[in-house]
């Protein structure tokens, strides 16, 4: 847009609105002329000033959150050359957000890791401390059982001491009668002097067996007496450590709590952050969506390749297709737009086979998609030119439409025509149309992987674009499809070394 043409034309609707209250002021130094010219040069230098990507002085910040929520309306008022400028900034400025915010998410994710392990760590130690309590409360609940069992065992020794004590008094008191009998006592009771004495010493021996009963018995209850204690002891000292125990998981359990409250709070940042990212991402992929609006070919028009590897540029960056590589696929495909098809095309500047219809080079069930897309463009099917091989008069295979050479039922029923629609605004989508080409031809090889940007997923897509399957199936051999990928890749290789060596600058 001309600025200063514009700004002219602005100026003189304000001053016709406002002479009254200037013209007095102004009358005697200035012409009316001067002061549109005048007024015209500063609004135009105000912008400039604004827009000036040039001279570094463009403001990001203030300027591309307003001019993206309004696209269009921003891109009406300057004009496409002017509006495809800012946007080139604005493109870098929320790239360079995606790229801080990306780097953000990354540092988050690192410690949301670092947490992650450290939780697993305290829960493996609390786990073990569990173990250690269930095994403590085991062993303190054994000796409590041991400690009941002596305790009975003592309480029986206790009665065994008392019946032995009570036989000892028995034999003693027998002991002392028999000591207190006088001799003639003893010989007058007695018949028989060397039974009595017998029966002494047998008593005698029997107080002695007694005596060792009564002492064995007393080793047993102090034995017992002292396994008690030492069982009582050892459950006293079992039970003030699993107090420690339990006081040491309760300290773990709060570190744990701690670190999970950190880490949902860091899980919190990142969706913040992934958030924003989705929003930069957004935002940049609505920037390039314009600018490829923007890029303005005929669809007569034949691309020279500089002109080509622009658009592809401008494609690569909506899909993430190498531009190179498109452009190599489409030089294989049509000559980026050349030969668009000889069958089917009566009445165009170069038609090899105009007499050869639609219906005699495809397949029965491309037929109604064809007849639709047609239909929906305006277009005559009869004459809209196709794709096609023809040996010794005989058709062998054809129609491909357009520069990215889509089959009618691919275009349709996959949905590309859509997919294309949904990102240029334009509908219909026109598969003869060299920007809708591109960008179909660029989705379709995602699809397939090549948006990596890795040699042998492109390859692959390649090779899928032809047979329809990243793998050399015996009918893609017999298609050519190992020739028709090599061919690809040397012409994209080509291209890129023009790319590389700056050609395109």
């Amino acid at each position: 847009m001309d600025y200063f043409a514009y700004f002219t034309s602005l100026s003189e609707v304000l001053f016709d609105n406002y002479n009254k209250h200037f013209a007095h002021m102004f009358h005697f130094c200035f012409s009316k002329k001067f002061l549109l010219v005048f007024s015209a040069v500063l609004i135009t230098a105000f912008f400039a000033l604004t827009f000036d990507t040039a001279r570094g002085s463009f403001d990001a910040d203030r300027i591309c959150p307003e001019f993206v929520g309004n696209i269009d309306k921003e891109c009406e008022k300057i004009g496409d050359v002017d509006c495809r400028a800012i946007l080139e900034q604005c493109e870098k400025y929320y790239q360079g957000k995606s790229e801080g915010y990306q780097t953000e998410i990354s540092k988050i994710k690192q410690k949301e890791k670092t947490l992650q392990s450290e939780i697993g760590e305290l829960t493996n130690k609390i786990k073990g401390i569990n173990n250690e309590i269930y095994k403590n409360n085991l062993i303190n609940k054994d000796l409590g059982l041991q400690i009941g069992d002596t305790e009975k065992s003592i309480k029986k020794t206790n009665t065994e001491i008392e019946k032995v004590q009570e036989r000892i008094g028995v034999l003693l008191q027998l002991q002392y009668e028999q000591d207190r009998k006088s001799f003639l006592e003893i010989f007058l009771a007695e018949t028989n002097l060397s039974a009595f004495f017998d029966d002494l010493a047998a008593l005698e021996s029997i107080n002695q067996e007694t005596q060792k009963l009564l002492g064995n018995v007393k080793n047993l209850k102090s034995s017992l007496e002292g396994q008690k204690e030492l069982m009582v002891f050892e459950k006293k000292d079992l039970e003030e450590h699993q107090i420690l125990v339990k006081l040491q998981k309760e300290k773990k359990q709060e570190l744990k709590n701690t670190k999970n409250d950190l880490l949902d709070k860091t899980r919190g940042q990142e969706t913040l952050y992934q958030k924003h990212l989705a929003e930069s991402k957004s935002k940049s992929q609505k920037i390039r969506k314009k600018i490829f609006e923007l890029a303005q070919i005929s669809e007569a028009e034949s691309l020279n390749l500089e002109q080509a590897y622009d658009l592809a540029k401008e494609v690569g960056k909506i899909t993430g297709i190498r531009p190179a590589f498109l452009l190599g696929l489409l030089k294989v495909e049509s000559d980026i737009g050349k030969n668009v098809g000889q069958c089917n095309c009566q009445g165009r500047a170069y038609c090899r086979y105009p007499g050869i219809t639609w219906k005699q080079v495809m397949t029965q069930r491309h037929w109604l998609y064809f007849e639709q897309i047609t239909k929906e463009l305006g277009m005559d099917v009869n004459t809209s030119p196709v794709s096609c091989a023809v040996n010794g008069g005989k058709v062998q295979w054809g129609g491909a439409m357009g520069p990215a050479q889509f089959m009618p039922e691919t275009w349709a029923k996959l949905n590309y025509k859509t997919r294309v629609e949904n990102i240029t605004g334009v509908r219909p989508a026109n598969p003869w149309r060299v920007k809708d080409a591109f960008l179909a031809a660029a989705l379709y090889l995602s699809d397939f992987g090549a948006d990596s940007q890795n040699e042998i997923n492109e390859i692959r897509s390649a090779r899928a674009y032809l047979c329809g399957t990243t793998k050399l199936t015996w009918t893609c051999r017999i298609a050519g499809g190992a020739g028709y990928t090599y061919k690809i890749m040397k012409q994209a290789s080509i291209i890129q070394d023009y790319v590389d060596q700056g050609v395109f600058n």
